[in-house]
């Protein structure tokens, strides 16, 4: 990858001077700009405090308010893709067949075949990972265009830094078993090989760390110097993409890198969430209000808004409570996880061509 590789005659694009923000200054502020600092300042907050440590039994199993809490946000915003996808006639219209056979068809397989379930279940954690982390590389090329600049300009260069961000402190850090440890449920189809990984990873972490650290170091080293050239011949900075990425980067480091408090999960969970859940709102909001027929009145809005945070609330709430153990109802929570992944891959795309 090299900085020559970046598009370079044109740099600008004919809209440059608009608004340097997605929505508004308050509203990027207040749910895509401060949330990882924000989130980050919630997990000191509630260490070692009752609401994090003291558990309770809730139908049949232990939970604590902050595990409860963080669950209900994570399942309810994995739902929340569907206001976007089945909400939206004109998006439902382009990949109806992927968004009616696609998901009975994950959730048939998972309920013919344990593989699929075992598959699924470590598949969903990893992906989540990769789409967090372009959640926040699709947020900073929206401000980049903002600004002024051709949207593939520094677009690759976005790309690994934010995969950087996310996965680098994951396999450097302190939550590296955490996330490996899922492979444990290969236990259920006796696949030893898979079963192994987490070991493996364990016993070698330590180079893992080194290696991840050499190669982030020298890659933000170049992403520095090859936006500087840019700078030269005419890229515009955008100040909300810096702030994102820089605040995103610090917060996945310090929480996926040294796990303080306990809260690591906890803390990148919640940014995330409220970042997806504000863009869909952004986005889907005016649809919402016009399917429910609340244009017209004064308060259709937060009618509206609590209409759809209700929903995903409450779907967030079944799904952290339902067993574990029940297949069906495991199967299901699989099944929109792995549609919210796959379904963020191409819907944000068929937004520009539809604008």
């Amino acid at each position: 990858m090299s900085a020559r590789a970046e598009p370079t005659p044109r740099l600008f694009l004919a809209g440059a001077g608009r608004s340097a923000y997605i929505v508004s200054p308050w509203y990027d502020w207040a749910f895509f700009l401060l949330p990882p600092l924000l989130a980050l300042a919630a997990g000191a907050l509630i260490a070692g405090t009752p609401f994090s440590d003291e558990r309770f039994r809730l139908h049949g199993q232990k939970v604590t308010w902050a595990g409860l809490f963080i669950g209900t946000i994570i399942h309810g915003h994995l739902a929340a893709v569907l206001l976007r996808s089945h909400g939206n006639a004109a998006v439902f219209r382009r990949h109806r067949l992927r968004f009616l056979a696609a998901p009975v068809a994950l959730f048939a397989a998972m309920m013919l075949s344990m593989w699929a379930v075992v598959c699924v279940t470590v598949l969903v954690v990893f992906w989540d990972v990769y789409h967090s982390a372009l959640q926040t590389f699709g947020l900073g090329r929206i401000y980049d265009t903002r600004a002024g600049n051709a949207p593939a300009l520094g677009r690759r260069l976005d790309l690994w830094l934010n995969l950087v961000l996310y996965i680098g402190p994951i396999l450097a850090g302190a939550t590296m078993l955490l996330h490996f440890q899922s492979f444990d449920a290969f236990e259920d189809v006796r696949a030893a090989f898979f079963t192994a990984v987490p070991a493996l990873m364990e016993t070698y972490h330590r180079y893992i760390s080194w290696a991840v650290i050499a190669a982030g170091t020298s890659f933000l080293v170049y992403y520095v110097m090859a936006y500087r050239s840019m700078q030269r011949r005419g890229y515009r900075v955008s100040f909300p993409k810096v702030w994102l990425y820089a605040s995103t980067g610090l917060c996945s480091i310090y929480a996926w890198g040294f796990n303080p408090w306990g809260q690591a999960f906890f803390i990148m969970n919640l940014f995330h969430a409220v970042q997806y859940l504000a863009l869909v709102w952004w986005s889907e909001g005016g649809h919402l209000r016009r399917r429910l027929r609340l244009d017209a009145l004064r308060a259709g809005k937060p009618i509206a808004a609590a209409a759809f945070l209700g929903g995903v609330l409450v779907y967030g709430a079944w799904a952290e409570l339902a067993p574990s153990d029940d297949r069906a109802l495991w199967s299901i929570t699989q099944t929109v996880a792995l549609m919210h992944f796959w379904y963020d891959g191409f819907i944000w795309s068929v937004s520009r061509k539809q604008v």
